[in-house]
């Protein structure tokens, strides 16, 4: 089952969001401890109106526990999402670390994904990225979009597969990432 993320939902989630976006967690904390950086990530996903809110999220669920999860937000609203983060940058004495703008202003953009390692093969990235598409078709946008580091050829295939074209590059967080999209038909 895919449903919307809770608050409650933090301590399988955030295990999840931090395999997933690997080094843009240090950036995105302003600390290099895992510990400690998945607890701000924590603190993030539990409020509203940041880029990492439970708000943004789907998640899957298995036996009544979330298993994967999938983070979206509209590209428009990548400064507006990504202000608490960087003033609590700027709180901690990191005001020039640079959050990079990874979606741009026209598409509906896929932030991260993960399934845990004991649910993977079982169709449920395809299922959540299903969903995302459906919610972007379903808010009336048609242009989806995500970003896939070089090396990461198992991600790169599953979206290919779901017909996502490379357009572009950019660097994030020191690692090179395609940054890629999608049409979808907007919903009448």
């Amino acid at each position: 089952m895919i449903r919307q993320a809770q608050p409650g939902d933090a301590a399988s989630v955030i295990p999840l969001i931090y395999s997933a976006i690997g080094d843009i967690a240090f950036t995105l904390t302003g600390t290099t401890d895992p510990e400690q950086a998945q607890h701000i990530l924590r603190e993030f996903y539990e409020r509203k109106g940041n880029r990492l809110s439970y708000e943004n999220t789907l998640v899957a669920e298995r036996d009544g526990l979330p298993v994967g999860f999938i983070l979206f937000y509209h590209g428009s609203r990548t400064a507006e999402l990504d202000r608490p983060l960087a003033e609590r940058l700027a709180g901690i004495g990191q005001p020039d670390v640079k959050i990079t703008k990874e979606a741009r202003d026209d598409e509906f953009y896929l932030d991260s994904l993960a399934v845990d390692p004991a649910y993977q093969g079982q169709g449920i990235a395809k299922a959540l990225m299903e969903a995302f598409e459906a919610e972007a078709a379903r808010r009336g946008y048609d242009k989806v979009s995500l970003i896939v580091e070089e090396s990461n050829g198992k991600a790169r295939r599953l979206y290919e597969a779901k017909g996502y074209e490379a357009d572009g590059r950019l660097e994030v967080s020191g690692h090179l990432y395609d940054h890629m999209v999608k049409r979808v038909v907007p919903a009448e």
